[in-house]
């Protein structure tokens, strides 16, 4: 204990028990001289603070006591020694005061009562082991930032030197994933973030795709890399984007290989076996046209327009005819723009024949819907065949969609009203009916979508904003004939072809599209979600034909 606070408790005592305190505490003249002189100022403020367990009238005794009030032994002993330290002391003295009111103060006010004392400190008391462990904790959590700011300058600074297109960007990202862990979610939340999606679409989209992962069961990268970008060029409106317009024709011509090897070896022959536009040469081509299944009347349509641009436009060879040909065969598919805006939800229904892909279709189309942040709802109006609404509603739940069923042998017309309603109170973007897959030649069975069609534009005026035929193209000549009934008894407004992946009869596409000018929308070229892509004219000519850019 310090000089100075010996001195002040021997005064707080009062009383016999502080003449026992100074006998017990008395110092010699001399050490004491050598106490004042070498004590520091900061161990003698330390020291004058009262203890925490200090009754408050010692306290005051403390703070309150005057330098004057020494003991009468303490003055008579005083020596020249002390004399001379004088002035020290004094000065050390009123820095001790100074220094202990304002803090005694401070403690005085968050002193607690005598009874609720020791459980206070006990509670401001901290284990060391507790504390190095927070401490540990605390540093951990602050080098972590660095961490990461670290990988994402590094993984910026790469985004930035790759080529502007989505498959590089994911390549930079993906660098070192292997599997669907932590470091693919932190990966893509980065990519997302990079490309200023806002937060709340980020989010739904991580949650969607790590739930469709558990769903089909997905763990290793390679198994879901072409669907994740398929997935991020839907919802990042990136479809158009050079990069997904190559993967598009890839798949085109992978698609169109088997009606390339028919409908492009012919025309290949057909071109080095003549030197010159003769008619031999062009009953030939109509031939050609023919066998690959484009129909009697559009293919001599289309030799006669090539005959009269190539008088036209001076051109007397077969190879300057094969850019016309090329133009000729992407007008085909070219049909009036048409308004596109509707009054929500959206109806689509689908109708087709059995065994043409209809509800695979519709689980597709529902899927890019679902990726372009759209409210989906699926109805099973298809009550007849066999499993058609466990189907359908399988797919529903794999694309995450909401879906309205009221089972086997239910009345179409009555599941298209109900889910009207369902779509309509619960603030649907998109309504997808199913109906049952019907043969052309059958009237009851059109008369039934027609009356599916009346209940539907009954509950909103102008639906069904669009009603699409889904047509194998394995079918040939036989899908005019389909499109032809469809489109008189149900109002077909666009045309999916599908299973063109494996058909050497592609060219009905030609057909179906001159005969009756409706557009083909979205092609099918093969099982997974990603398989269903837009309908590129352009595209479309130059794999059918062969011809690169």
């Amino acid at each position: 204990m310090g000089f100075f606070s010996a001195v002040k408790k021997f005064f707080s005592g009062g009383g016999h028990a502080g003449e026992a305190d100074a006998a017990k505490t008395e110092t010699p003249k001399d050490e004491a001289a050598q106490v004042v002189a070498e004590k520091p100022a900061e161990s003698e403020q330390e020291e004058a603070k009262p203890s925490a367990t200090q009754e408050p009238e010692e306290q005051e005794a403390s703070v309150g006591a005057p330098a004057s009030e020494e003991a009468p032994e303490a003055q008579e002993a005083e020596s020249p020694a002390m004399a001379e330290s004088e002035p020290a002391e004094e000065k050390a003295d009123a820095e001790v005061e100074e220094t202990a009111e304002p803090a005694e103060a401070a403690e005085a006010e968050q002193a607690p009562t005598p009874d609720a004392a020791p459980e206070k400190t006990a509670e401001r008391e901290e284990p060391k082991a507790e504390a190095a462990a927070r401490t540990k904790d605390e540093a951990a959590s602050a080098a972590a930032p660095t961490a990461r700011s670290e990988e994402e300058e590094a993984l910026t600074l790469a985004l930035r030197q790759a080529e502007p297109k989505l498959s590089a960007w994911l390549a930079v990202v993906l660098d070192g994933v292997e599997e669907a862990d932590d470091l693919l979610w932190k990966r893509l939340a980065f990519l997302l973030r990079a490309l200023e999606t806002p937060e709340n679409e980020a989010r739904e989209f991580l949650d969607d795709f790590r739930g469709w992962l558990d769903r089909m069961e997905y763990h290793w990268l390679e198994d879901f890399r072409s669907e994740l970008q398929y997935r991020l060029a839907l919802a990042l409106d990136m479809e158009d984007e050079e990069d997904e317009r190559d993967r598009l024709f890839a798949k085109l011509q992978n698609g169109l290989a088997r009606t390339r090897a028919r409908f492009g070896q012919g025309l290949s022959a057909l071109m080095a076996g003549h030197t010159e536009l003769t008619a031999e040469f062009w009953d030939e081509m109509e031939e050609l046209f023919i066998m690959a299944d484009m129909g009697a009347e559009p293919s001599l349509a289309l030799v006669r327009r090539l005959k009269d641009r190539s008088r036209a436009e001076g051109v007397t060879t077969p190879d300057g005819l094969m850019p016309l040909l090329e133009q000729e065969v992407e007008a085909i598919f070219k049909t009036p723009r048409r308004i596109a805006a509707v009054n929500p939800p959206e109806v689509i229904l689908m109708v087709g024949v059995n065994g043409v892909g209809k509800t695979t279709t519709i689980a597709k189309l529902a899927y890019r819907a679902k990726m372009q942040g759209k409210k989906v709802l699926i109805a099973a109006a298809d009550t007849f065949r066999a499993a058609a609404v466990e189907q359908l509603e399988v797919w529903a739940r794999r694309i995450g969609a909401d879906f309205h069923a009221k089972g086997m042998g239910a009345d179409p017309a009555a599941v298209a009203f109900e889910a009207m309603d369902k779509a309509m109170q619960g603030g649907y973007d998109v309504l997808f009916i199913d109906t049952a897959g019907r043969l052309h030649t059958k009237s009851n069975l059109m008369d039934e979508l027609h009356k599916i069609r009346m209940v539907v534009e009954r509950k909103l005026p102008g639906a069904p904003h669009r009603t699409i035929l889904v047509i194998d193209a394995t079918t040939g000549q036989n899908a005019l004939q389909q499109t032809r009934m469809f489109k008189d008894t149900s109002g077909v407004n666009e045309i999916i072809l599908t299973k063109l992946d494996g058909t050497a009869k592609g060219g009905v596409a030609l057909a179906v599209a001159s005969q009756f000018e409706l557009p083909i929308t979205f092609v099918g070229l093969g099982e997974k979600m990603e398989d269903l892509r837009p309908f590129d004219p352009h595209d479309f000519a130059r794999a059918l034909l062969g011809r690169d850019e």
